[in-house]
Formats: C-alpha cells, sequence, structure tokens
C-alpha cells in the first residue's frame, strides 16, 4: 500500500512541500485533522473505520455549523460500539452513513475543499492519539484529492443512512 501511494504521488508529481506527517502516539495526529477541518471551507468527505475522537467530531460539526458540507461514511461496527462519534454526528445534523457492503470499511481518509486529502493508519480516535503507534499523511494535491472523492462517492452509493444505536 505504502508503495502504491508512493507511486501514485510520484506520478501527481506531488513534492514534499505538499506533504505534512505526523505519528502518534501523542505526535499530532488530532490536532493535524482539526486544523485542517478547522480550514475548511467548502466540503468535509470523510471515510472512518473507528470514529470516537471527541475533538476531531466537534471539528466536524463546527464546520457544518460554518456552511462547511460535511458528509461521513464509517464502518458498521459503528452501529453497535459503545461510544461512537456516529450519534454526536447524527443529533448535531451532519449526514452519516455506513458502509456495511466490506467485512471491514477500512478506510481513514478525509478530503477537504477538494484539494487536502488526510490519509494514513489513524483512526479518528482517542487511542490512536494517546496509544497506538499510527500515521497520518496530509497531501494538499488537488488530483489526489479528485481519485479519493471518487472511491468515496463510489462507497456512499452503497452505504445507508445511519439511524441511530439500534434499541
Amino acid at each position: 500500500m505504502k508503495l502504491v501511494l508512493l507511486s501514485l504521488l510520484l506520478a501527481l508529481n506531488v513534492t514534499a512541500a505538499d506533504i505534512q506527517v505526523f505519528f502518534s502516539p501523542k505526535g499530532g495526529c488530532t490536532e493535524a485533522v482539526v486544523e485542517n477541518v478547522g480550514k475548511a471551507k467548502s466540503t468535509v468527505l470523510v471515510q472512518a473505520y473507528s470514529f470516537t475522537s471527541a475533538p476531531i467530531a466537534k471539528a466536524l460539526v463546527d464546520a457544518a455549523k460554518r456552511g462547511v458540507k460535511v458528509q461521513v461514511i464509517l464502518d458498521k461496527s459503528q452501529r453497535t460500539e459503545k461510544y461512537s462519534g456516529a450519534d454526536f454526528l447524527l443529533h448535531e445534523g451532519v449526514p452519516t452513513f455506513i458502509d456495511a457492503k466490506h467485512p471491514i470499511a477500512h478506510n481513514k481518509i478525509m478530503v477537504i475543499d477538494s484539494h487536502t486529502v488526510l490519509t494514513g493508519s489513524f483512526n479518528f480516535t482517542k487511542a490512536a492519539e494517546e496509544s497506538n503507534a499510527e500515521n497520518l499523511l496530509v497531501i494538499d494535491d488537488a488530483a489526489l484529492a479528485k481519485k479519493y472523492t471518487a472511491n468515496w462517492q463510489a462507497h456512499l452509493k452503497h452505504s445507508v443512512a445511519y439511524l441511530g444505536k439500534p434499541n
């Protein structure tokens, strides 16, 4: 996967100046996500496997309240997790969907304003920031963002609206 991403970045002529990298634990991944969502002006598309980070959920809601179109696709496990950001987003009016087509919807990406891509192994969770060894790339490249957006849209087509935890 890393070789494929590197090859794609080289083919797109992305330079080191267009890429930021963060590592966890405690390496600023959450802050980088929150900062980039905070800069969003028009759209934030999210795909996440696990989503329990309160600061990231709040940043997405704040963006939506600023008029940014925020949409989130989550793995089906978020329907039954004890705590999931899905419920917070749902109650705050952020369109949230479940991708149950795959055994695991393991993507962890954001596409911001059709030019910034956040990707890597970093789950949008407190544990990912504080305990796990994970990584986050922030890549400013419209061509790459277009590819991620197309993939996001393909997953949205087979996802269903999240309606809250089953009783």
